[in-house]
């Protein structure tokens, strides 16, 4: 009887050995222990598929004009709109986070709801619809700071329709972009030089209040002396 089970398990060794898995235990003997699982060697191969496939499709998605453009991180609203001062960038940010409600860095189309009714131009679901669409860049839905400088970038570029919802909007709004931005490169070269007379102007001030404190601190020093 112990001849037989030692010949049992000997067999059982070689089988093992030989990789044979579809042995079955002899009776009363312990199972053998299972081997534990493996990654598929076809997984990592899978992965580098699906990424190449990924950029191929995006690849002709350029192609085609349908990709949605990537945008950088950092926006500079002073370098992307130079013809805009910076005090009417300073204006239209703070017009911005006045109906940015949700204070998200964005205006919805609630919040664009509100604005136009606001300013005396109600739209329709439709209209807002189609007016965050003329400027929407990323296709998120809403409005981004840069979206919502473009509407006055392209209003004083004399880009947009006169009925539209963004005239409108640029129209209504307290800030007169029209005195701030441009309307071709007459319009430009004309606030290049305002501006260049204004800080002239700033200057000669500045001048002369350093020369008035100049003369009365030569006519204390006199007084002290006599």
């Amino acid at each position: 009887m112990a001849s037989e089970e030692l010949a049992s398990k000997l067999q059982r060794r070689l089988q093992w050995e030989e990789g044979d898995s579809g042995l079955q235990p002899a009776p009363g003997a312990a199972p053998d222990p299972e081997p534990q699982p493996q990654p598929p060697a076809w997984a990592p191969t899978a992965r580098a598929d699906a990424e190449l496939s990924a950029q191929l499709n995006r690849r002709l998605d350029i192609n085609e004009g349908a990709a949605r453009p990537r945008r950088c991180k950092v926006f500079h609203p002073y370098s992307e709109f130079p013809e805009f001062s910076r005090r009417l960038i300073k204006d239209l940010e703070s017009m911005f986070k006045l109906y940015d409600a949700g204070r998200d860095g964005f205006i919805d189309l609630m919040e664009l709801k509100l604005m136009m009714e606001k300013l005396g131009a109600p739209q329709t679901h439709l209209g807002l619809k189609s007016m965050i669409k003329e400027v929407d860049e990323d296709f998120d839905g809403k409005l981004s700071f840069r979206e919502f400088l473009l509407i006055f970038h392209k209003a004083a570029a004399g880009e947009l329709q006169e009925d539209s919802g963004l005239m409108a909007l640029a129209k209504l709004s307290e800030i007169d972009v029209a005195l701030e931005g441009v309307k071709g490169a007459k319009d430009f070269f004309e606030a290049k030089v305002q501006a260049l007379s204004c800080a002239s102007k700033f200057e000669a001030e500045l001048k002369a209040e350093q020369d008035e404190r100049k003369r009365e601190e030569e006519k204390r020093k006199a007084a002290f002396s006599a």
